[in-house]
């Protein structure tokens, strides 16, 4: 046999430079968040039908194979060997799918043997560009034919001394053995052996008028052998495997068949498992009805080849047809080489506490495992492949309670301040991509842009979740998980839950069936990429930025009476984040709490209700976490329609949830809406009027209110977890609003009676809503400069000076704040609100202006977040950070500094 030397095959010298693009989604990176070099896009080299079939899920890794992925027996991998052969076959692959782009057609969609194309499209085609396509296409598929007889030369080599010893008095393998695994393996050779040797004298010996369709056609009429070997494919995988394990010789062999190399290959040989071997009859045929579709684009009408073509394609896809009828169509379905049928429920990423270190983990459940896999490191040009990390039977899987569960090891946990940190790095480089787009810049500057914005949001996805998910094999060790929401948590334990009422048995899978099963996970899997914004299209939409206000107002449905309260989750940066809480309503089986909430949205797209019972019994205690665990009772949730939602008027709606009806009602105001001060109409008030006028009508240095709310927080509400940034009940909020603009004589009793958070967020409120912000319009713009200067001695000079030049009752009401946030910080371990957290709440509170500029580059909410808020949060961490800043000493020092702001 000549093989054929792919270093001669035609090149083209673009096609390097589409391996430099880097994608952004779960193939790209591992499951410890080490970068990959880029595959290619899928749909390139993928095989648009057999590979859903059971008997083409596995993705069969060959043990022991030293020389990289050279022969890895990838359903998709194109039987490639040597490095420049491959490299040519995944560029002509990808090739493919750009001219295809360029046609506005979709790759891999035909599903008759008609061409993909009109004729008057066809007409439009370049015929010169077809006809070198052609022979581009004809010549991978030559090479990696020439690779695909060298693997069942391989498979064979053993058979005849396999033959030889089982009529002698100590056979390795009996006849019907040999029979089972080396079943039409022969046949198959001698139909590719011929086939070859016609075809390979056509592409050496280059014609445009060349006819090779006949032997297209005829390949195709014997593929009646193929479904022999299919039928038998499991039988015999399954003899190679018994017969590994009882004979040492036989798995001596099976485990290191050599494989020759193409021509001008650095290595002859290639050694590969016998497994793995047994796979390439089920890729190759796959991959023939590609090459046939690829072919019939690349044809013109009017050549002699393009009806054999089409007779050629019509047969193999009645044969994939006849062998993938029984397949589940939605892809979900995948059969075990004992015939057993599973069905994949759910698939999702989750972040793994292991060895001490998060770990992003690919969970996959199916009707009677659970499997967790990371995606395996591979080459440049290789699709992925997962790896499984370990798996539980169902039968075997259980939920250790709060107080079985054994102490875990100390989970390290980001400081929030550092994710809020995070959170504006991402949102700055959203709004450079959005600037470089908008003045078309350089693609390259994008693609790095986005490449640091996917960094950092995979950094924030692994480092923020907290809540404990803990699963244990009764037979074996506990796995933890840590995700950042209990609607998540919830939805593992029901669906693992629902499918543990059947009827399960308990099993250890074969290295042949884990094989398998990780394979199908790839093709399988419903959740393709990890869950962060970067991986969105640029046509998806952004989410909502804003404001919303939802007031939940009651609940129907619970059998027996108990203490129920609701929490409120929206999305924010790829996951969910709890927003909000209602108060516990006592022994009640119709919970009437008519309280409203207002939730900052940062690109959020849906709203989640949960609803749980409270549980008061102390031995409940979670050891992951310290923290009692309520009970969900049901839990719900609804896409925020920006259509539907960014109306003035409130939209009253229901969630269902396990029998249980949460009714609310919700509106939306978007950000720049949010930012505007409206001065109010009357004075004699203190919400929306000038703080000098306050105090002066008060004779006092600091406004009443701001004392009162102070001294309330500081009594009752300094060890609050997450004071100042867990919404108070908006209803409540407003009820003290009135009292205090009324100047009522019942203040102080309503303060004491009050809910702690509605009355930080009373204080909040006042100063959002000053007609002009604590630190005045005059001097914002000084502000914004100072707090960029890089000196750290200019910085103070033009920090400490811009303090001085505030009107006294703004300069004296902003440091008694000051030192009451500080006095806050100082209780972090408790109340987890560091200076960092207080400066994000009330930063853009105390700083924004009265009036938003609507200029081009503040046009986009998320530009207005990024770039101001940023910087307002800047300032008044600068000031928190400070030393004490004496109101006396700051003034004495006016003499010093006359420079004008």
């Amino acid at each position: 046999m000549e093989p054929l030397s792919h270093r001669g095959l035609p090149r083209l010298s673009w096609i390097d430079t589409l391996y430099s693009n880097f994608n952004y989604g779960a193939d790209e990176y591992d499951a410890e968040g080490n970068e990959e070099p880029k595959a290619l896009p899928e749909g390139s080299e993928t095989m648009p039908y057999i590979d859903e079939s059971p008997t083409m899920s596995p993705q069969l890794s060959a043990r022991g194979q030293e020389s990289g992925d050279g022969v890895s027996p990838t359903p998709t991998d194109g039987l490639g060997t040597g490095p420049a052969m491959e490299e040519e076959e995944e560029a002509i692959g990808y090739l493919d799918k750009v001219l295809e782009d360029e046609d506005d057609s979709e790759p891999g969609t035909p599903t008759s043997p008609v061409s993909p194309f009109s004729a008057g499209e066809k007409g439009e085609r370049d015929a010169g560009k077809g006809l070198e396509m052609r022979k581009l296409v004809l010549s991978g598929f030559l090479a990696s034919e020439e690779i695909y007889i060298n693997q069942l030369e391989a498979l064979l080599l053993p058979m005849k001394p396999l033959k030889a010893t089982a009529t002698t008095s100590q056979p390795v393998l009996t006849l019907q053995q040999i029979e089972t695994i080396f079943y039409k393996i022969q046949d198959i050779y001698e139909i590719h052996k011929e086939f070859y040797d016609s075809l390979c004298p056509k592409v050496q010996q280059w014609d445009s008028n060349v006819t090779m369709g006949h032997l297209f056609q005829k390949l195709a009429s014997q593929l009646g052998v193929y479904k022999a070997f299919v039928d038998n494919y499991k039988i015999a995988l399954e003899t190679a495997e018994k017969c590994s394990q009882s004979n040492y010789q036989f798995q001596k062999i099976s485990e290191e068949l050599k494989v020759k190399g193409p021509k001008d290959s650095k290595e002859s040989h290639t050694s590969v498992t016998m497994e793995a071997l047994l796979y390439k009859p089920i890729d190759r045929v796959t991959r023939s009805t590609l090459v046939l579709h690829d072919l019939l684009k690349h044809t013109p009408a009017d050549h002699p080849d393009y009806p054999l073509l089409q007779d050629a394609l019509r047969i193999s896809q009645n044969f994939l047809s006849s062998i993938n009828e029984d397949i589940d169509p939605r892809r979900t379905a995948v059969t075990t080489p004992k015939g057993e049928t599973r069905q994949l429920v759910k698939d999702g990423f989750l972040v793994e506490l292991s060895e001490g270190s998060r770990k992003l983990r690919h969970v996959f459940l199916f009707t009677d495992v659970l499997l967790c896999a990371k995606l395996k490191k591979t080459a440049v040009g290789k699709h992925q492949q997962y790896d499984c990390k370990w798996y539980v039977p169902l039968a075997d899987l259980v939920f250790p309670s709060p107080e079985e569960s054994e102490h875990c090891p100390q989970v390290h946990v980001i400081p929030d301040h550092e994710l809020e940190d995070m959170k504006m790095k991402i949102s700055a480089i959203k709004s450079e991509v959005q600037k470089e787009k908008a003045n078309k810049g350089q693609s390259r500057a994008i693609e790095r842009l986005k490449k640091k914005m996917f960094e950092n949001e995979f950094w924030l996805l692994l480092n923020s979740p907290a809540i404990p998910f803990r699963i244990h094999n009764r037979n074996g060790k506990s796995y933890l998980f840590l995700l950042s929401s209990d609607y998540e948590r919830s939805e593992w334990r029901e669906a693992i839950q629902k499918l543990q009422k059947k009827d399960l048995q308990a099993f250890v899978l074969s290295s042949v069936e884990l094989q398998v099963l990780t394979g199908s996970c790839f093709k399988l899997r419903t959740v393709h990429n990890i869950p962060v914004t970067s991986n969105k299209d640029d046509d998806e939409s952004p989410g909502l930025y804003g404001f919303l206000h939802v007031i939940v107002h009651s609940a129907k449905g619970f059998k027996q009476s108990a203490n129920l309260y609701c929490t409120l989750e929206v999305d924010s940066f790829g996951y969910f984040v709890s927003k909000a809480k209602t108060r516990v309503f006592r022994d009640t089986t119709e919970p009437q709490w008519n309280e409203e909430f207002e939730i900052e949205l940062e690109g959020s797209q849906s709203l989640r209700i949960l609803c749980y019972e409270k549980c008061y019994d102390k031995t409940k205690l979670n050891k992951d976490n310290n923290e009692i665990v309520d009970k969900i009772m049901g839990k719900g949730q609804i896409q925020l329609d920006p259509q539907a939602v960014q109306t003035k008027n409130w939209h009253m709606d229901v969630i269902e949830m396990n029998g249980i009806k949460v009714e609310f009602s919700m509106k939306f105001t978007s950000r720049d809406m949010s930012l505007k001060r409206t001065p109010s109409k009357k004075q004699t008030g203190v919400f929306g009027v000038k703080i000098s006028v306050v105090t002066k009508r008060e004779r006092s240095k600091v406004p009443y209110i701001v004392r009162q709310c102070i001294e309330e927080v500081e009594k009752r509400g300094i060890e609050e977890v997450g004071i100042y940034r867990i919404s108070g009940v908006a209803t409540d909020i407003q009820a003290l609003k009135a009292v205090f603009d009324a100047n009522n004589k019942d203040i102080l009793v309503m303060l004491s009676d009050m809910d702690i958070n509605a009355i930080a967020g009373t204080l909040k409120l006042y100063f959002r809503e000053l007609p002009e912000p604590l630190l005045t319009d005059r001097l914002y713009p000084a502000f914004m400069e100072g707090i960029a200067l890089s000196d750290p001695a200019a910085k103070e000079n033009c920090m400490m000076h811009l303090l001085r030049s505030l009107p006294d009752p703004n300069l004296i009401t902003f440091l008694f704040l000051l030192e009451h946030l500080k006095r806050v910080a100082e209780k972090e371990p408790i109340n987890k609100m560091s200076l960092h957290n207080l400066a994000t709440v009330f930063g853009p509170t105390l700083l924004r202006p009265s009036e938003v500029e609507s200029k081009g580059h503040l046009t986009l909410a998320s530009d207005i977040w990024s770039h101001d808020v940023m910087a307002q949060v800047q300032v008044l961490l600068y000031y928190l950070q400070h030393p004490p800043i004496s109101f006396t000493e700051l003034k004495r020092n006016t003499l010093y500094f006359s420079t004008d702001v």
